[in-house]
C-alpha cells in the first residue's frame, strides 16, 4: 500500500478526482497545471473508507484543498497498459496460427449480441482483422457495418469504392491481375487505419484473398537484420498519388474516384513509437516515389527494403482464404498487408469497400467492456450484499476476499479473476443458492462459468467451472481436508455429490485446469473471515478490463 506522503506531490495533486478538479460527467480537468501551487505538500493524510474501498483523505498545503485517493489507485502499477496501436498490445501471428480458426462471426450474432460484437472488435484490435459472415449482399451495406463501431472515412474515392473488373481500368485492382501484399493509401497522413471489404459476388476462378501480419514480419526482420530494421524505421520515404497516373497506391478504387487529387506523405516503411515498438507499416511499391539520398545510404536502404519485401512474401506469413458472397472483412490497414491472387477476367467478382478509423473501433470495444464491468459490479453491489449461505460474510465479501488471496499469492491474472468471480453462478439460473442449502444442487460452478464465457476465455472460466469438483477431489485425496471445511461447506459437499471416487479423482486430476481449480478452492475455503481487510470491486476492474480485451476470438 502506497503512502500519499511518499509520492510526488505535484503529480498527486494534479490527479485529484474531486468535483472541484474534474467535471463529474466527462472526467476532464477543470484547471491548468499553472493554477496549482508551485510546490504543494501534504499537510495531513488520514485513512478513510471510500465507495471504491479503503483509501486516504489528503489535505494540501498551502491552499487547504482536500483530495481522496483509493488504495487501489495508489498501488504501484508496474505493468502499465500498452498503447493499443503498438506491437506489445497485439498478438502477432503467422499463417499456420490462424489457418483453421479465422476470427469470425455471423452478422446477425454480431449485430444482436454485445458479447459477440466485443469478441469481434477485440479480434481486430489484437489480431488485426475479423471476418463477418452472412452480411446482406446489397450495395452500400459495407458502410452499415462500419457504422456499428465508428464512422466511415470519406476520401477522394468517396464513401464507398468498388473492386471489380472494369472495361478500361486505370488500376490493377480493376483487372484480374494478381495484387501483391500492400497497405492502402500510404500517401495520406493520417492514413485510413481500417479497411472493410464486403463481397457481393465471387464466382470467378481464382481471386483468393490474402493477409500478412506486417507487425510479425517486421519483428522477424528486427531479429534477422537489426540494422536493416533500424534503417527502415528511421528513413522517411516519399509516397505519392496524383490523378494523372490513376490510383497507383490503394489497390482498390472506383476507377474514377482519384480525379482531382494530389496526395503525398513522407513516412518510414516501418513506423515505431519513442520506445522503438512497431506501430505502423506503410508498404506499397506502386505508390513509392523516388528516394533521394547519398549513394551509400540509398544502397543500404534498398538492401533493407528488398529484404523486408522478401520476408513479407514468405509463405509462412501469408494467410490465404476465399471471400464468398456475404463475407465482410474488417482489417487494420496500419498493420496488415492485403493481397489477391489472379482470376479470370470473365468471372464475376465484385467487392465493395470503405475506410474507417481504428480509434472508433477501439472506443466502441472499450465502452462494451465498461458495460460488462458495470454489470458485474452491480451484481456484487446488489445480490452480492446478501448472506453467504450460513457463513459470516456476504457473498460479495467472500468473492472479493478470494480474489485478494489469489492476488497476494502471486497468481496469474486470469486465475485472480476466476477466484474473484467464482460464485457468480449463485446469481444466475432458476435454482438459487438457497435451494442448494435446502438440498438441491444449483450447479453454480457450471452456471457461472457458462455466463462468464460470454466475455472471458477458458483461463478464467474453467477454474470456475471446476471449483466445486475441486472440493470433492480434495476431500477424496487429501487427508484432513474435510476437517478444514466450514459447516455450511460440509453441508453443500453432500448435496454436490460428496468426496470423489478414485476413478472420479483420477479423471479430475487429468483435466488441464485441475491444478488451477484446486488453488482456487483453497482460497475459496479461506475467504470467509469477516475481519479480513477486503478490497472493493474497483480494485479489480483494471485486471478484468485487460482480460476482456484479450479474450480469445470466437
Amino acid at each position: 500500500m502506497s503512502d500519499p506522503v511518499s509520492l510526488p506531490a505535484l503529480w498527486l495533486r494534479d490527479n485529484c478526482g474531486c468535483t472541484d478538479c474534474r467535471d463529474p460527467r466527462s472526467g476532464q480537468k477543470l484547471f491548468q497545471i499553472t493554477d496549482l501551487p508551485e510546490a504543494p505538500s501534504v499537510a495531513t493524510a488520514t485513512r478513510t473508507s471510500l465507495v471504491s474501498g479503503p483509501g486516504w483523505e489528503v489535505v494540501w498545503a498551502p491552499d487547504g484543498h482536500r483530495s481522496e485517493y483509493a488504495d487501489a489507485w495508489l498501488a504501484p502499477q508496474l505493468d502499465l497498459p500498452p498503447d493499443a496501436r503498438t506491437e506489445d498490445a497485439k498478438t502477432l501471428w503467422r499463417a499456420a496460427d490462424l489457418a483453421d480458426s479465422l476470427p469470425s462471426a455471423r452478422w446477425t450474432d454480431y449485430r444482436d449480441d454485445p458479447a459477440v460484437r466485443l469478441r469481434t472488435l477485440n479480434a481486430v484490435g489484437r489480431l488485426g482483422f475479423a471476418l463477418l459472415r452472412g452480411v446482406p449482399t446489397r450495395e452500400g451495406q459495407v458502410t452499415e457495418v462500419a457504422e456499428t463501431f465508428g464512422y466511415v472515412r470519406e476520401t477522394n474515392y468517396g464513401r464507398i469504392f468498388e473492386v471489380r473488373v472494369e472495361p478500361d481500368p486505370n488500376n490493377l485492382a480493376f483487372t484480374g491481375e494478381r495484387i501483391t501484399p500492400h497497405t492502402d493509401n500510404p500517401y495520406r497522413d493520417p492514413v485510413p487505419t481500417l479497411q472493410l471489404l464486403h463481397c457481393l459476388v465471387n464466382s470467378a476462378e481464382g481471386g483468393e484473398s490474402g493477409l500478412v501480419d506486417g507487425f510479425a514480419a517486421a519483428a522477424q526482420l528486427r531479429l534477422e537484420d537489426p540494422a536493416g530494421f533500424a534503417l527502415l524505421s528511421r528513413t522517411p520515404v516519399p509516397f505519392r498519388f496524383t490523378d494523372t497516373g490513376g490510383d497507383i497506391g490503394t489497390g482498390t478504387g472506383t476507377g474514377t474516384g482519384g480525379t482531382g487529387a494530389d496526395l503525398s506523405a513522407h513516412r518510414p516503411l516501418i513506423g515505431t513509437d519513442p520506445r522503438g515498438l512497431i506501430r505502423e507499416i506503410r508498404f506499397n511499391n506502386r505508390s513509392l516515389g523516388t528516394l533521394r539520398l547519398p549513394a551509400a545510404d540509398t544502397e543500404a536502404f534498398y538492401a533493407a527494403y528488398r529484404r523486408f519485401a522478401e520476408l513479407l512474401r514468405r509463405p509462412e506469413f501469408q494467410l490465404d482464404f476465399r471471400l464468398g458472397p456475404g463475407d465482410c472483412l474488417i482489417f487494420d490497414n496500419t498493420r496488415l498487408l492485403h493481397a489477391r491472387t489472379a482470376f479470370a477476367d470473365h468471372g464475376g467478382r465484385h467487392l465493395q469497400g470503405c475506410y474507417a478509423d481504428l480509434d472508433g473501433l477501439l472506443s466502441t470495444a472499450a465502452v462494451l467492456r465498461r458495460s460488462v464491468l458495470d454489470q458485474v459490479q452491480a451484481l456484487f453491489a446488489d445480490q452480492g450484499g446478501a448472506e453467504y449461505f450460513g457463513e459470516s460474510v456476504t457473498q460479495a465479501q467472500h468473492m472479493l476476499q478470494a480474489g485478494a488471496l489469489a492476488e497476494a499469492a502471486g497468481a496469474p491474472g486470469p486465475l485472480v479473476a476466476a477466484a474473484l468471480l467464482h460464485d457468480l453462478g449463485h446469481f444466475h439460473g432458476e435454482t438459487t443458492g438457497h435451494d442448494l442449502m435446502r438440498g438441491t444442487d444449483n450447479r453454480h460452478s457450471h452456471t457461472g462459468a457458462d455466463w462468464l464465457a460470454q466475455w472471458f476465455g477458458p483461463a478464467v472460466t474453467e477454474p470456475v467451472r471446476l471449483h466445486v469438483d475441486a472440493k470433492r477431489y480434495l476431500c477424496a485425496v487429501e487427508p484432513g481436508y474435510l476437517a478444514l471445511l466450514s459447516p455450511a461447506s460440509v453441508h453443500t459437499l453432500a448435496v454436490q455429490g460428496g468426496p470423489m471416487t478414485p476413478a472420479e479423482a483420477e479423471r479430475f486430476a487429468a483435466h488441464p485446469s485441475a491444478a488451477d481449480a484446486v488453488r482456487l478452492r483453497r482460497w475459496d475455503e479461506a475467504a470467509k473471515d469477516p475481519q479480513a481487510p477486503t478490497p472493493g470491486f474497483g480494485h479489480f476492474r483494471p485486471l478484468l478490463a485487460a482480460l476482456l480485451e484479450t479474450a480469445p476470438h470466437s
